[in-house]
């Protein structure tokens, strides 16, 4: 793996690195923001792993930019902040996933190790496309035709937790299922990260007619095409 770390403590830093120097990872550590966006835009990595706050530009800027060059490359934050409001900021601006600080270097870990495998199972090579009435969706090209329109801008996780609906259609899933089978971890974070990304798709992939990603009161969501679906 080869992981762009935009982080400006330089302890942090350190810390990462040795845990990379052991599992053989190959980090580039920048510490500021506008040269971060730099080394993204003049690399290519398998991750990266963003500060919230840096010198320069700060993370969820630079997040948000990231994802307007229509780069799939995962990002996780690092993060003081651990108000609702700044979690669900950071992940609407982009970001997959977020680790408040201070944070176990085991833990990063674990979220790298899961973000990898998810993201490799994606790659071409594994030719599955799913079609529905209104949907096709491209396992090997990770691309999304809406009656036939190509659909832009979709982040990694925002694929995958579509990709599953659809495999799925009609079931209603909670959060805590729909959080140990697309992000693939036990997660310790907040349960609204679900929330967050099926907001985000229901910006991206439908209508107020065709809402597509049904809320289901008391239980979790479902993906379901038909327009009478809506339980909320």
């Amino acid at each position: 793996m080869k992981i762009l770390v935009i982080e400006d403590n330089e302890s942090v830093c350190t810390m990462i690195e040795m845990f990379f120097l052991k599992e053989g990872i190959e980090g580039e550590f920048v510490h500021d923001g506008l040269k971060g966006y730099a080394a993204f835009k003049s690399g290519s990595w398998d991750l990266l792993i963003v500060d919230w706050m840096l010198p320069g530009m700060d993370g969820v800027t630079l997040c948000r930019k990231i994802r307007e060059e229509n780069s799939d490359v995962p990002i996780i934050m690092l993060t003081a902040k651990d108000s609702e409001s700044d979690q669900v900021l950071g992940l609407e601006m982009g970001a997959d996933d977020y680790v408040t600080k201070p944070f176990s270097p085991l833990a990063l870990m674990a979220r790298i190790k899961a973000v990898a495998r998810r993201y490799q199972k994606q790659q071409p090579g594994n030719n599955s496309t799913l079609r529905t009435k209104h949907l096709e969706i491209s396992k090997e090209t990770r691309e999304v035709f809406l009656d036939g329109v190509p659909v832009a801008n979709l982040t990694p996780k925002e694929f995958e937790l579509l990709y599953f609906f659809v495999q799925h259609p009609r079931q209603v899933f909670t959060r805590e299922q729909l959080l140990d089978q697309v992000w693939g971890y036990q997660f310790y974070g907040d349960e609204r990260t679900v929330d967050v990304h099926i907001k985000r798709l229901r910006k991206k992939i439908g209508t107020a007619e065709q809402p597509f990603f049904h809320t289901v009161w008391g239980v979790g969501y479902k993906f379901d095409e038909s327009t009478d679906a809506d339980e909320s």
